[in-house]
């Protein structure tokens, strides 16, 4: 099974940006639909970004237009840049891998330990 393992979480600026980034352990992340989620505090997981094994994407609309996920399927590689950050981005961010292209939780089997952004006004 795929593992998964995000970086580039920090403590940023209103208005500041950061990109994450989630390594796969194996080849077959290409052929996996890529999601990140966020947690904050006292809040449920919330879908942030979803993108298909052949690159088509989906945004909440809490972060359309600010942040951009893209993959590299030969770095085994996905990313989320996120920009003109507001302090109500501050979560921890879990990048995830399943078979279908979708925004539910549930149908993502595997997960990242998850990486700390905090966003200060």
């Amino acid at each position: 099974q795929v593992q998964l393992v995000e970086s580039g979480g920090g403590l940023v600026q209103a208005g500041g940006s950061l990109r994450l980034s989630c390594a796969a352990s194996e080849r077959t992340f290409r052929y996996y639909a890529m999601a990140w989620f966020r947690q904050a505090p006292g809040k449920e997981r919330a879908i942030v970004a979803v993108i298909s094994s052949s690159g088509n994407t989906w945004y909440s609309d809490s972060v359309k237009g600010r942040f951009i996920i893209s993959r590299d399927n030969v770095k085994n590689t996905m990313y989320l840049q996120m920009n003109t950050l507001k302090p109500e981005d501050t979560a921890v961010y879990y990048c995830a891998a399943g078979g279908l292209f979708t925004t539910t939780s549930t149908d993502y089997p595997t997960w990242g330990q998850g990486t700390q952004v905090t966003v200060s006004s």
